[in-house]
């Protein structure tokens, strides 16, 4: 435990496990759950998962998987608990199980447990928005659907802002009002259900505002509430019209894509006449949008997406194909808008159409070369046998970006057409060219800006191809990456052990010279290699004397120094 916690945050639970700050500590099946009192109480929970133990804990530490102080104190205070009742000491009892309260309650009167659950609902609100809820329902006068309501305005009220720590809880409290109405659509009253999930949907994204929703625990409801919408749409039928209306000021002017593609995923429900009135207002919106060409400034606006996406929707709903590429061509300012045209077409087995696209996105874009488009179009030639052509284009795109991806794009190509020889040594004489120092290659003005060219292309191409002795060569003739020096020192281990001493000695040091505990743990796992080297070379001496340089070296290093002890 005190290795999961760290010595900072075991020591600070020992004092909250010896202050009492440790209470309603209970058993419940395998788990253990108390409240802790920080600078507020906080709930943890600990269990026994796969012979680990799990833990969670509402305090910032915990949010973020850590195991805090208050993890701490919890399983010490069990364990104390626990070895005090059963070594008979005093006013000692082991924690108590919630399984054996159920034997308990089942004893006492209705009045009795009727009074017990009033004083907690008193003090825990969501206690007391279900009882609520489950009061109104069951009156006998019908449903109280103002309080389903009641019960999402209060779950997603936000009081200004919730901080990260908080984003759980607060999540937690608004399934809990949410999930009821899945039982209310259960029980007939879907048209109730429409209302309350698009008062619940509206809520939610005001929350989202004003909230720290890093782990996109929101995400979820926003869906849950949707599905349950269309749910209840489908059961109760709602007028069409009015419908396809609320989903298109739902889908133009809402935030988080809520509804996002309406009319395809609600065709079912609004029939010809919503689709009606949904596609004439998306025209309307589409007219004003001017198209984008080639070389014209990309429209980022979310406007423009939401009613791309409409009209996308409305063509693949009426499976349209050429109504869906009208669409789409409406925005060609990027390559790849090409590409999905061209992927309408293939999919749709219109291969020459395909090809056309394809090479018009070439074209417009001579020097905006994107391999996405590049591969779609290489492709169709070599499915054409027109191999040259398309061992052209993805050499262009090699040209432009010659590295390892680039390179095995390269062989790809090249072995369809039984051409990888020719194609390979010719990528390795560019490579080699690109590693020459400036001063033996054509200068040019920005060259004195990029980084000092290496071999780490090659190198890193050569270990691709397993062959390490290759990679070595050219490491050894023009450098490479830390990265690359620490596979190829793994690679040459068992045949060549003393050309990868001074590789890990080398790094262990720029690893000391970062000055952190974690930095300094890892040099020391590269120093115990170089031991290992050493001795298995039959040279202790030396081991001997690359430490004690290292201790004498890093001496006001004491972290370092105390960790390197143990080699």
């Amino acid at each position: 435990m005190q290795q999961l916690a760290g010595g900072a945050s075991f020591e600070r639970g020992e004092i909250y496990a010896a202050e009492g700050r440790v209470r309603s500590l209970v058993m419940h099946g395998d788990a253990l759950t108390a409240a802790v009192r920080g600078s507020k109480d906080y709930a943890v929970r600990l269990a026994v998962k796969d012979d680990a133990l799990a833990h969670a804990c509402s305090c910032p530490v915990g949010a973020d998987g850590g195991f805090c102080k208050h993890c701490v104190a919890t399983a010490l205070a069990w364990l104390g608990a626990n070895q005090g009742a059963a070594s008979g000491e005093s006013g000692a009892a082991a924690v108590v199980k919630l399984d054996d309260v159920r034997p308990f309650l089942l004893k006492q009167d209705k009045a009795t447990l009727a009074s017990w659950l009033l004083e907690a609902a008193e003090r825990d609100e969501r206690l007391r928005e279900r009882l609520l809820r489950e009061a109104a329902r069951a009156t006998g006068k019908g449903v109280n659907f103002a309080a389903y309501r009641r019960s999402i305005d209060r779950a997603t009220e936000t009081g200004g802002f919730v901080h990260y720590r908080e984003a759980h809880d607060f999540t937690a409290g608004i399934w809990e009002a949410v999930e009821p109405l899945r039982e209310l659509l259960r029980e007939g009253h879907a048209a109730a259900v429409i209302a309350l999930a698009e008062h619940g949907l509206s809520r939610v994204g005001k929350a989202l505002l004003e909230m720290d929703d890093s782990d996109g625990g929101m995400s979820p409801i926003l869906d849950d509430l949707q599905q349950l919408h269309l749910e209840a749409c489908r059961a109760a039928r709602p007028d069409p019209e009015e419908l396809a209306a609320r989903l298109f000021d739902w889908e133009i002017n809402g935030e988080w894509d809520v509804f996002h593609g309406g009319a395809q995923t609600y065709a079912d429900v609004l029939g010809e006449k919503g689709l009606a009135v949904y596609r004439a207002r998306a025209e309307a919106e589409w007219r004003s949008l001017p198209a984008l060409g080639p070389g014209r400034r990309e429209d980022y606006s979310s406007r423009r997406f939401r009613v791309t996406g409409m009209m996308e929707a409305l063509a693949r709903t009426s499976g349209d194909l050429e109504a869906l590429v009208a669409v789409k061509a409406r925005d060609l300012s990027l390559p790849y808008h090409f590409l999905t045209i061209a992927e309408l077409y293939r999919d749709a087995k219109q291969a020459d159409a395909a090809l056309d696209w394809a090479e018009r996105g070439v074209k417009a874009f001579p020097d905006n070369l994107d391999p996405r488009l590049l591969e779609f179009l290489a492709d169709e030639y070599h499915r054409r046998r027109r191999h040259d052509d398309a061992l052209a284009l993805v050499w262009r795109l090699f040209e432009a970006r010659p590295d390892l991806e680039g390179y095995q794009r390269l062989k790809q190509h090249a072995e369809r057409a039984d051409a990888w020889a020719h194609w390979r040594e010719r990528a390795l004489t560019l490579l080699r060219r690109n590693a020459e120092p400036a001063s033996s290659r054509t200068r040019d003005r920005f060259r004195r800006w990029a980084a000092p060219p290496d071999r780490s292309t090659l190198v890193s191409i050569f270990l691709w191809e397993k062959n390490a002795d290759a990679a070595w060569q050219e490491a050894q003739a023009g450098g490479c990456t830390r990265e690359l020096w620490l596979r190829l020192a793994d690679a040459r281990e068992k045949t060549h052990p003393a050309d990868t001493l001074p590789i890990h000695l080398r790094e262990a040091e720029a690893l000391i010279a970062q000055k952190s505990n974690g930095a300094y743990e890892q040099a020391v796992r590269q120093l115990q290699k170089v031991k290992s080297l050493h001795l298995g070379l039959g040279q202790s001496d030396e081991w001997d004397a690359t430490i004690a340089r290292l201790r004498t070296a890093h001496k006001p290093k004491r972290n370092f120094i105390a960790l390197a002890a143990r080699l």
